[in-house]
């Protein structure tokens, strides 16, 4: 199982090349929660673009992915763990991917050098 942080969303919903890692794997993709909502803030400050015609809910309703629902206490307790970044987004993230036992998707080489073999997927 494969949790894709923000970019990599990103990357897959506006079929960008950079997403390619992915393609090559047979994992079960999930989004959480916490990218969305960091999707609708840079999406209201203008620092992102989805496809022509896109919304926040194509993202959501899009079958390459489904949408994980972890616990929020277990959730918020494991991203209290995650003491190296100041990023709210980041500790979520990881925290989530943590929770579940499964890989983090990202290119992000502050949280690529933070997590474990085994906790990554490197684009």
């Amino acid at each position: 199982m494969i949790l894709l942080d923000t970019n990599a969303l990103i990357w897959l919903h506006r079929h960008d090349e950079r997403a390619a890692p992915l393609a090559r794997v047979s994992a079960r993709l999930y989004v959480s929660p916490a990218s969305l909502l960091e999707l609708q803030f840079l999406w209201e400050v203008g620092r992102v673009r989805l496809k022509r015609s896109s919304t926040l809910k194509h993202v959501v309703h899009d079958d390459r992915w489904v949408i994980d629902d972890p616990p929020s206490a277990a959730w918020f307790e494991e991203a209290v763990g995650v003491g190296w970044t100041r990023d709210p987004f980041d500790r979520l993230l990881v925290a989530h991917a943590r929770l579940r036992r499964w890989l983090l998707a990202t290119s992000d080489q502050r949280v690529i050098a933070q997590l474990r073999k085994g906790e990554v997927l490197e684009l």
